[in-house]
């Protein structure tokens, strides 16, 4: 019995060595060969060494095929834990509170529930959130990170210090920031007056966002962000639910009346980041604008915008013709530069252990 058994630990032991070594990832190190250009920000976000398993890197969330968003209803974190909220595009971050409206100060409109309004203190939080990367403790990532050569050399190169604090969570936060500002659009939309160069269809679309359905209360598609800083309506209850399992601002403002009102998003790139709401619920635009058109359900906090003038929700009943324009307009806030722009991409060298 005792030979049998042996036999087989010594056969698991094999098989599993065996995969292993058959396991593309198993015989691979991502790696970074030459610091010379590189953003500091732009290696911190795309290496999986910044969660606590070296399995989570911010990239994987916010993948850059889809403008820096998931394709997932909900992301996989650190030990295959999903996320609770889908994942937004991250891009005109910087546009939103510094460009366009020097010295505005924005209030809470970072994240779908607004918990944060500091670009630079958002980018520690994935980092410690117990679904997405794990760290439990910052100063122990500052250790591992300077055990690492390319980071000693891209810190030095920054900050030029070589003392025992060269890598700190505050000089994470900030490289993470700086290159996460950087990620901006350019679009279509952005290069017309009004109108000028848009398709047949596009225009239609247009008119209809603009005018008919006024789908711009809520949306200002010539702003980066998607609303005004003056907007003190930068979030919305839509009538997804009758009752709201996730709360949002409610959760964080604790008043009921914020219950079920998330970030109103911004429509830069709205054609990637599929899917739709804050939980992902809506897999394409269709199914968005058909939400709009009969499916907004009676909530106490429904957004006035989206009410009839008896104070129920509104049925925009669109057509299949408009609904098909409203989407053609939508695609051409679609900045395919975005996506392939080598500035922005993995800088990560996969070599062979």
């Amino acid at each position: 019995m005792r030979t049998n058994i042996l036999i087989l630990v010594a056969s698991l032991a094999i098989a599993f060595t065996s995969c292993q070594k058959s396991d593309p990832e198993f015989n691979q190190v991502r790696t970074i060969e030459n610091i010379d250009g590189l953003h500091t920000g732009r290696v911190l976000f795309y290496d999986k060494q910044l969660s606590v398993n070296n399995t989570t890197a911010c990239a994987s969330c916010h993948r850059q095929q889809f403008a820096f968003a998931d394709n997932v209803s909900l992301s996989t974190g650190f030990n295959n834990q999903r996320t609770l909220r889908n994942s937004p595009p991250i891009q005109n971050l910087r546009n939103d509170n510094e460009i366009f409206f020097p010295g505005f100060t924005t209030g809470n409109l970072l994240f779908w529930d607004g918990r944060e309004s500091n670009l630079t203190e958002m980018m520690l939080q994935p980092m410690v959130n117990h679904r997405e990367m794990g760290i439990y403790d910052l100063e122990a990532l500052c250790d591992k990170l300077e055990s690492i050569d390319y980071y000693q050399e891209l810190f030095i190169r920054d900050y030029g210090d070589t003392s025992a604090n060269l890598i700190t969570p505050g000089r994470i936060a900030e490289q993470l920031s700086s290159f996460v500002s950087g990620i901006t659009t350019f679009n279509k939309m952005d290069n017309t007056m009004f109108g000028m160069n848009l398709s047949p269809q596009e225009e239609l679309g247009r008119q209809l966002f603009f005018n008919k359905y006024d789908c711009a209360s809520c949306h200002h598609v010539t702003q980066f962000s998607g609303y005004l800083p003056q907007d003190t309506n930068a979030f919305a209850n839509i009538g997804l639910d009758v009752v709201y399992e996730d709360k949002g601002l409610g959760a964080i403002s604790h008043n009921a009346k914020d219950n079920g009102r998330f970030r109103i998003p911004s429509l830069k790139n709205i054609g990637l980041t599929a899917p739709y709401m804050h939980d992902g619920r809506f897999s394409t635009l269709s199914e968005v604008i058909d939400h709009y058109s009969h499916g907004i359900v009676n909530h106490q906090n429904l957004d006035n915008r989206l009410k009839n003038q008896f104070g129920s929700s509104a049925k925009f009943n669109i057509t299949d013709h408009e609904k098909s324009a409203l989407i053609s307009f939508l695609n051409s806030f679609t900045d395919f530069n975005l996506i392939t722009n080598p500035a922005l991409s993995d800088p990560f060298v996969i070599k062979s252990k």
